[in-house]
């Protein structure tokens, strides 16, 4: 599968994305879970942005009674990381409250980094914004997107990927919205100054597609790479038997609702025993992305416990 993979990949990568085929970094987790305290059951699901000259990682932490929060993490080589002692978001307000803040995704805008995530609070899960200047103290926006209050999006939301620049007057934000059917598909909202959103279209940007690798859920991956031919994403698509792989789209740059090129087949797929047995089995769920060099770095969650990291060479 991995083989046949990289080849229809580089098929067509040359002429439509900016780095080639998928290869794991490490053949084991860089990341996993430790103690007895607010990392145990899980950590996974990262986020990725370069600060003051290091890699810092804010990823998704779980105890055992299931409450996440945001811990903090920094590399100088892109694999190895180390930790901050205790979490840089906890949940605190009544819309986190139990279930917790999950779900990261960073991108650096000016001087100020916007984190969207996902609240949790054992009952609906909704899109939120916090900001930060340092990437440790956070001012919490609130819940950007409601659940429930769409003009498709009839249930939770989540996974906000914001465009990093202006386009056309606005900013763009691409999330994950729950469809009267009970499927999870990829929305497109956005906003005049970041902080408020409303939704673009009354249907999904990137829909379902029956019978593939994404026919279940379709959901945004980091935030979004701006090139002169289009805007890239790695979204993350689960199957009717809900295993997760990712796969590319690409927008129109003058236009970020439509669709230009997606990927009929996925360009990473669970194959690892740590990504196929876990807290969720047969799931790689990428979340960061950045550049290092002659390579791309793919951040991603193994089985909603552990976190891996895949690289790509730089095509253009």
């Amino acid at each position: 599968m991995k083989a046949i993979l990289a080849v229809l990949f580089l098929a067509a990568a040359a002429s439509t994305w900016p780095f080639g085929a998928w290869q794991r970094v490490s053949p084991e987790p860089i990341l996993g879970p430790q103690g007895d305290g607010w990392e145990s059951a899980g950590v996974f699901n990262p986020t990725v942005v370069r600060h003051d000259g290091k890699i810092v990682m804010l990823y998704r932490a779980q105890d055992k009674a299931g409450t996440s929060r945001l811990g903090y993490a920094t590399s100088t080589d892109g694999v190895h990381f180390t930790r901050r002692a205790e979490p840089v978001l906890s949940p605190e307000a009544e819309y986190e409250k139990d279930g917790g803040v999950e779900d990261p995704r960073l991108v650096k805008i000016a001087d100020t980094f916007y984190l969207t995530y996902t609240g949790y609070n054992k009952k609906d899960a909704q899109l939120c914004l916090a900001t930060s200047k340092d990437l440790v103290r956070w001012d919490r926006k609130g819940v950007i997107l409601p659940a429930y209050k769409g003009l498709w999006n009839a249930g939770w939301t989540k996974a906000g990927a914001i465009v990093p620049e202006k386009i056309n007057g606005k900013w763009w934000m691409y999330y994950l919205g729950t469809a009267p059917d009970k499927t999870d598909q990829m929305g497109l909202a956005s906003s005049p100054d970041l902080l408020h959103w409303s939704d673009e279209l009354d249907a999904p940007v990137l829909p379902k597609r029956p019978g593939r690798f994404d026919s279940r859920v379709v959901e945004p991956g980091p935030a979004p790479l701006v090139i002169d031919d289009g805007i890239v994403m790695v979204y993350n698509g689960a199957d009717d038997a809900l295993v997760y792989r990712a796969g590319l789209v690409r927008f129109d740059r003058k236009d970020p609702r439509r669709v230009l090129t997606r990927t009929d087949e996925p360009v990473f797929v669970p194959e690892t025993a740590w990504e196929k047995v876990g807290q969720v089995p047969n799931v790689v769920f990428v979340e960061g992305m950045l550049r290092d060099g002659a390579r791309w770095l793919f951040y991603y969650g193994g089985a909603d416990k552990t976190v891996g990291v895949a690289t790509a060479p730089v095509l253009r």
